[in-house]
């Protein structure tokens, strides 16, 4: 059974984790949100999500960790040590560690783009610290995924879904979802 973890902090880009989410568990995966708080949590357009623990509760390693962006949640999961010492621990065990938006800037935090490519969302370029910046949808290097915003957030999933499956599964989730 494959598993991925998406991190859930105030301020989240609500499109990002519902398309994340939603497609990854259309895919077969077994998805678990996790917030840095108990309770709800508000995305960045007031809507309001339950997650499914807290991520004091995640004592297992999942086959990848997911960071939406949003702000400004994006910045609150930069400035929780509980987050930074997640990603890292993630990274170092030869993990999937993904992040969208505004979020590889706290993968750049942690030094995991250093020497690598990788996209974030427009004007933040400079974010990136150590990075080669792409200006493509979605940049995959090793074993991190980074994209560019909501509007790449179906094409993220997807590329997700297709690394933790195949390219037959994610295929078939892009027809139902009549992408192109």
């Amino acid at each position: 059974m494959i598993k991925a973890l998406v991190l859930m902090a105030e301020g989240f880009e609500e499109i990002e984790l519902s398309s994340i989410v939603d497609i990854l568990r259309r895919g077969g995966i077994t998805v678990t949100t996790a917030g840095l708080k108990g309770g709800i949590i508000t995305g960045s357009r007031g809507i309001k999500i339950q997650p499914d623990s807290s991520l004091d509760s995640i004592k297992e390693l999942y086959d990848i960790v997911i960071l939406p962006g949003g702000s400004p949640g994006y910045i609150n999961l930069g400035r929780n040590k509980r987050v930074l010492d997640l990603v890292n621990k993630y990274h170092n065990e030869g993990k999937i560690v993904a992040a969208i938006c505004g979020a590889p800037s706290v993968l750049a935090k942690c030094g995991l783009l250093s020497g690598r490519k990788a996209t974030i969302y427009k004007g933040m370029e400079n974010e990136l610290k150590g990075a080669e910046y792409v200006v493509e949808q979605v940049v995959e290097d090793g074993n991190i995924i980074t994209s560019q915003g909501p509007g790449t957030a179906i094409r993220f999933a997807l590329t997700i879904l297709k690394r933790l499956t195949d390219e037959e599964k994610a295929g078939e989730i892009q027809d139902q979802l009549m992408f192109r």
